[in-house]
């Protein structure tokens, strides 16, 4: 492949992480909005360094002109959970998408690398229109909790530190810490419930004040300006109270004076 062509080739794998990172959070901001735990923490995405690729090349002897049809890892997207469980809902929700085709899976979870590396990878198709077309490309999506992400971010450096020949006394302390990460990824899982249910709870919380300072503005706009500043010492009364049902009953009010005042549309 000469050497101009590089970016062109690798122009549509950018597209395809650009596309897939902005579906994947635009489904974390549907759950949230719709005051639902999201299995997906965040995502993040990578095309890989035509350095990378120039060695994966040579070491398994692909010819240039060939790659997208031998290398299916170009375009990555890295999705990041809280729990172990929140893995397999995600991948369930890979599965069900008609965005993309699943290809193939590998449960690094279950079975567990040599090394400690613990992962979920699929390889999808997805399609990206271009100047030149429709392409479909294959895109590697590694689904990880965070706990196995710290790991395998710094297991990565130290592959690459020492050329992929790690020492033997560093391997060790890399396996050890791979168990802790196993150890700390099923603790977390005993309390997920808790922790699930404080972060939603947060979240309505969050919506619900979106909602009246939402209405509040839009009736400053449309109502007397000194009833409005009533129902503003209003909502900072009920606020400091931090009780989440008293401001889900504010806001049901707050929605029937707006009504009453058609100010819910303005803007």
């Amino acid at each position: 492949m000469d050497i101009q062509l590089w970016r062109e080739m690798l122009d549509p794998y950018r597209l395809a992480v650009d596309e897939l990172i902005l579906k994947f959070n635009h489904l974390i901001e549907e759950f949230h909005n719709a005051n639902l735990y999201s299995p997906i923490e965040q995502v993040n995405g990578r095309v890989k360094k035509i350095s990378s690729i120039l060695d994966k090349c040579q070491k398994k002897g692909i010819p240039y002109d060939e790659i997208d049809k031998y290398i299916e890892d170009i375009a990555g997207v890295r999705i990041i959970c809280q729990f172990v469980e929140d893995i397999d809902r995600v991948v369930e929700i890979i599965r069900q998408r008609t965005d993309m085709e699943v290809k193939s899976e590998k449960d690094y979870i279950t079975n567990m690398k040599k090394s400690g590396y613990r992962s979920y990878h699929m390889i999808v198709y997805y399609e990206v229109h271009t100047l030149q077309g429709v392409k479909r490309l294959c895109c590697e999506i590694q689904i990880r909790t965070l706990a196995m992400n710290f790991w395998a971010t710094v297991e990565h450096s130290l592959q690459y530190k020492y050329k992929k020949n790690i020492p033997d006394d560093v391997k060790e302390k890399l396996h050890n810490a791979s168990k802790a990460i196993v150890a700390l990824d099923q603790e977390m899982s005993s309390v997920r419930d808790e922790i699930t249910d404080a972060q939603n709870l947060f979240q309505i919380k969050a919506n619900v004040v979106s909602d009246i300072l939402c209405n509040i503005q839009n009736l400053y706009k449309a109502a007397n300006k000194r009833e409005v500043i009533k129902i503003q010492d209003e909502f900072y009364r009920v606020f400091k109270q931090d009780d989440v049902e008293q401001l889900i009953r504010f806001c049901k009010e707050l929605d029937i004076v707006a009504e009453g005042y058609r100010a819910q549309s303005l803007h």
